[in-house]
């Protein structure tokens, strides 16, 4: 039988009538206990639309009480042994903590104790019932650790033998290769770690688009995700003051819209952050039961623990909850912080609540748990999530920051900077948790073992076994695809003919269209785009392969009588974001990733306005490399001259040095359309043959242009020269006859290196100066190159020297080097220290804005008269001419020697 409705209170404001509200409060008790909540849920739900029909302006409440949203009628049976799991628990807690001090005590490498101390148990009942690894009979769940709880599950991993006590030792000291990384990191744990989180907000916000990819890939026949209760999900751990970040709430709303029901959060609500508390004056699990529900989420209140229940059964008149609901957080945090006496004189405050403990002793009232350390709580609240279909659910689950601390951290605003702990500290550590220490091993703190078959070692195996083994873990490859060969892209290897003109941007959207009609890859390329197919040419794609919605097209598109309509298809290809670039990229993240997330290697490109990419969501970008991501960024609409005309605020002149940056990400800004094709081909063969832990970002450009044939020759290895990032493109003829006369090597790339082009040509029919041509599609490698060379010859002295390829390209060369492109100086200055000679870089420094493109290149300094005039005077400076010969060009061509700076204005 249901417990009926609390009595309401005479005082409560509105209440004309008690006795008919105790009526209805009746009413709706009999509906409970005879015909269950549903049934009395679908009443409410249709009085209120009654009322709202009547013109009652009933606002909507996406709150609830201040208790746990599941019942103690409702909770499951616990499957486990909880003794032995608390007792496992206890081991983990000490050897999480032990780790962080030993670390820190003759050093200052950091670490931190409190965060998994406060989600201790929310982890342990996840690693024993629930979470599945990858194995014949399932896909395997997705985790995303909270970051700062990583102490925990390396201790959880010692316990299972899968890290050595010096591992534990060399915490965050990874440099001589023996220990174990900080936060969650792939790139340096890749046989342990999935997902890098600890850049907060960027976990929640990836899992969200893992979700939806594992939709994705089972609607598209590459994933089997299962059904009911063992389905697999993505579970993502996130603290309450993380969801301050944009990131972590900001796709809240599509994760709902797109029913994720495979998506799990549990927000470990310990009331702080860093500094202090997350809503001192508030309450976050109110305040984030609104946001989720008001999104769609399913809401699961985890805030009570078992012991708790006793009492509220007790509180017949509702003055418990009322009380649990008016205080703030600031007031629960300081409870916890003070012992049970303190809580029985300010939280049982009155007469009547001080009654409801009269029996209690002090001890009594401080062994009121929380929630999130409640192993029957949390099993009750996991169980839920993963049997709610239909939408994504939330778990607000209240916890103590430095649970077990004690004095010295347990829910005070230090908590979070805690790395030490002192003797008394870690004595009173052991005791609360009767822990197998000797006094006089305190000082040393042992990491504890259970001994090989005993009860706790054999259960904690068995658990895992269950679920298919030991988690965490990572694949590091999936199958090779067979990758066609370079001669596919032919018609974008040869000249693109009289009179017809392209773009790069259109060259990478013949090269998609090339791929998706391959027999062999085709249905493993992903393009994702944030809402700009057309602007990129791409809108073909629409008909022919289908934009991706799991609810397929319901409505017949407004153009469906187009050869191009838009349309939408369960099993569509293209992954169309919106203008959501954050979003967009870690979509891309989620089909870059998939070869080890599922096993299946997908080829994704992302196209997108090259200011919007690398420079909004750069962070993704490094998370990207840290997770050995492997596919195809595409910086379109790139150069500060090239989108002449949206201005400031779009115009990028510096993406490919940011994407430069990561070290695993190769940067690329070609000119030419075969240039795109070979450096995509190059990458469709190191990241899906090679398997090569890389990833590719490549600008592309909306001018439209003749396009050359690639090069050949029988010493030429044009190809080859292309992925080393530069070429010679033609090599300049001697003016009038004479071997003598003055010569300098040009260099450039991207559309800038047209321009380059004619200046070479202006050089010699102006001022009889020859000119080489040097395409540098990869100033970025050409760097790389150089520094790794420059290393090897230092750390070599008595070996010959090796050359870089910047060297053995110009080395032989005659005349001072001039590099142009259409981003600012440093992109070019970049190869300097390999340049032996006189080198003058030219770039697009300072704020964009609006003209025609050859305004804009005079503007920047950067068009063919530039150019032209900064090849002079280099040679001037060689004493190869006259000064008067560049005064005399800065005057032919009509350049202003007062022109302001253009990073100034």
């Amino acid at each position: 039988m249901a417990t009926a409705p609390d009595t309401p209170s005479a005082s409560q404001p509105g209440d004309t009538d008690t006795q008919e509200t105790r009526e209805w409060l009746d009413a709706l008790a009999s509906v409970i206990g005879q015909e269950g909540p549903e049934r009395a849920h679908f009443l409410i739900e249709r009085l209120i639309d009654s009322a709202r029909e009547a013109g009652i302006d009933i606002p909507y409440s996406a709150t609830t009480a201040y208790l746990n949203t599941i019942p103690v009628s409702q909770q499951p049976h616990y499957p486990g042994d909880a003794d032995l799991e608390l007792r496992i628990h206890a081991y983990i807690r000490w050897n999480a903590m032990a780790m962080v001090v030993r670390a820190n005590k003759h050093s200052n490498v950091g670490g931190h104790i409190a965060s998994f101390a406060s989600a201790a148990a929310l982890y342990d009942v996840g690693f024993s019932h629930f979470w599945h690894v990858p194995s014949a009979d399932h896909g395997g769940d997705l985790i995303f650790f909270q970051g700062h709880s990583v102490p925990g599950v390396y201790a959880r991993a010692f316990l299972l033998g899968r890290l050595t006590e010096e591992q534990l030792d060399h915490f965050r000291r990874e440099v001589d290769g023996k220990g174990i990384s900080s936060y969650p990191h792939p790139w340096l744990m890749p046989d342990f770690w999935q997902f890098p989180t600890v850049s907060m907000g960027l976990g929640p916000l990836q899992a969200i688009y893992q979700a939806r990819f594992m939709k994705y890939l089972q609607a598209r026949g590459f994933a089997n995700n299962g059904e009911g209760r063992t389905a697999r999900k993505v579970w993502a751990f996130l603290g309450d003051g993380e969801t301050d970040e944009v990131e972590t709430l900001g796709a809240i709303g599509m994760a709902a819209r797109e029913k994720l029901d495979n998506l799990i959060f549990v927000i470990n609500c310990n009331l702080q952050r860093l500094d202090g508390p997350v809503r001192g004056n508030g309450s976050i699990i109110q305040e984030l039961e609104a946001e989720f529900r008001g999104a769609g989420w399913n809401v699961i209140k985890l805030i009570w623990g078992t012991r708790w229940d006793g009492l509220l059964a007790r509180d017949t008149q509702g003055l418990l909850k009322k009380r649990m609901l008016e205080l703030v957080d600031g007031d629960y945090q300081t409870f916890k912080a003070k012992n049970g006496a303190f809580v029985r004189e300010h939280f049982f405050n009155t007469p009547e609540l001080r009654a409801l403990v009269a029996d209690w002793t002090d001890d009594d009232i401080w062994q009121l748990n929380r929630g999130g350390h409640d192993l029957f709580k949390i099993f009750a609240a996991y169980d839920a999530a993963v049997n709610h279909r239909g939408r994504p659910t939330v778990i607000l689950a209240k916890t103590i920051k430095g649970y077990g601390m004690g004095q010295a951290g347990e829910a005070m605003n230090i908590s979070h900077q805690q790395k030490k702990m002192d003797a008394e500290a870690i004595r009173r550590f052991r005791d609360r948790f009767e822990l197998p220490v000797a006094d006089n091993e305190i000082e040393e703190l042992p990491y504890l073992r259970f001994a090989e078959g005993s009860r706790e070692l054999a259960y904690l195996r068995e658990r895992r076994q269950a679920l298919g083994g030991y988690l965490p873990q990572r694949r590091r490859t999936a199958a090779a695809l067979a990758i066609p060969p370079l001669s596919v892209f032919d018609s974008l290897l040869k000249a693109s003919g009289e009179g017809r003109e392209i773009s790069t941007t259109m060259a990478v959207v013949r090269i998609f269209n090339v791929l998706l009609k391959d027999r062999q890859i085709r249905r493993r390329v992903v393009p994702i785009v944030p809402d700009e197919s057309r602007t990129f040419g791409m809108e073909g794609m629409f008909r022919q392969v289908g934009i991706w919605n799991q609810e397929g097209q319901k409505y017949v598109p407004e153009d469906h009588d187009q050869l191009m309509f838009y349309k939408e298809s369960k099993d569509g290809q293209v992954l169309q974001e919106g203008i959501n670039e954050a979003g967009a990229m870690a979509d891309w993240i989620a089909a870059a990733t998939a070869y080890s997330v599922h096993g299946e290697a997908m080829i994704p490109f992302y196209i997108c306005y090259s200011m919007f990419g690398p420079q909004r969501t750069l962070d993704l970008c490094w998370a990207a490399g840290d997770q050995r991501a492997r596919g195809f960024l595409i910086g379109g609409t790139a150069g500060r001259t090239t989108l002449n005309g949206e201005g400031l605020q779009h115009q990028d002149g510096h993406s490919p040095l940011l994407a430069g940056l990561i070290p695993n990400c190769l940067a690329w800004d070609p000119t030419f359309a075969y240039e795109v094709a070979v450096i995509i081909h190059d990458g469709l063969q190191r990241m899906f043959v090679e398997q090569q832990d890389v990833f590719y970002y490549l600008t592309a450009m909306n001018e439209n242009y003749p396009h050359p044939e690639m090069p050949a020759g029988e010493s030429v290895d044009t190809p080859a020269d292309i992925i080393r990032g530069m070429y010679l493109f033609r090599k300049g003829l001697a003016s009038d006859g004479k071997k003598a006369a003055p010569r300098v090597q040009l260099l450039g790339s991207g559309t800038i290196f047209r321009e380059v082009i004619a200046a070479a040509t202006l050089l010699k029919d102006d001022w009889g100066v020859d000119a080489d041509l040097w395409s540098c599609p990869g100033f970025a490698q050409l760097a790389r190159d150089g520094n790794e060379t420059q290393r090897w010859n230092l750390l070599h002295p008595l070996e010959k020297p090796r050359r870089s390829h910047v060297e053995h390209c110009l080395d032989d060369a005659r005349g001072p080097v001039i590099a142009a492109s259409d981003h600012v100086r440093q992109f070019a200055e970049q190869i300097r220290p390999f340049v032996r000679r006189r080198y003058v870089t030219l770039g697009t420094d300072g704020f964009g804005r609006s003209d025609t493109r050859e305004r804009l290149r005079y503007f920047f300094e950067v068009d063919r008269h530039w150019i032209t005039v900064a090849a002079l005077k280099a040679l001037a400076d060689e004493g190869s001419l006259a000064p008067a010969v560049v005064a005399e060009a800065i005057a032919r061509y009509g350049i202003a020697s007062d022109k302001p700076n253009p990073l100034s204005v």
